[in-house]
């Protein structure tokens, strides 16, 4: 599916210029920003609607214009280990949304531990911090929720 895709893509004149894809259980599942011109892009939906019809694939498309730069957000990332337990990404959501803080990506997934066999679940962010916010103070701030949690964390800066 993914080399249908991207051939479609480029066959039409378009650009990949992010994407992310992964299983899903049984699924498949890709988000793709696809640039290019008007033609491009009206061909791109066309051919695409193509395979749609086909059954081939689950299609929704959005037309979208580029997110302005912000330069007074800090990109973070944010890493979380712990025994599986309902609520965490819903907890960690309501810590940064209670600060204004922007969470860009989330990605999660459950396994189970090395020697133990335990249910164990692991969430990666990447957080968009105000710059006006006191790093040192929200750090520790979120050490001390994610403890009452008991969670395993880290936050660090993005690196380029």
């Amino acid at each position: 599916m993914v080399h249908e895709l991207t051939r479609v893509i480029s066959e039409c004149g378009g650009n990949l210029a992010e994407s992310r894809m992964s299983a899903l259980g049984a699924e498949f599942a890709m988000l793709m920003l696809v640039t290019g011109n008007w033609h491009t892009l009206a061909r791109l939906e066309s051919e695409l609607g193509r395979l749609a019809a086909n059954g081939a694939i689950t299609l929704q498309l959005r037309r979208t214009e580029a997110k302005p730069a912000r330069r007074d957000l800090l990109p973070y990332s944010v890493d979380i280990v712990s025994l599986d337990q309902t609520g965490i990404v819903s907890g960690l959501a309501g810590f940064f949304a209670a600060r204004a803080i922007d969470i860009g990506e989330v990605a999660t997934r459950s396994y189970a531990a090395a020697h133990t066999g335990a249910p164990m679940f692991a969430v990666q962010m990447t957080i968009h911090v105000p710059s006006r916010l006191h790093v040192s103070q929200l750090r520790e701030e979120f050490m001390d929720y994610c403890d009452s949690m008991n969670l395993d964390a880290i936050l660090e800066p993005v690196k380029s």
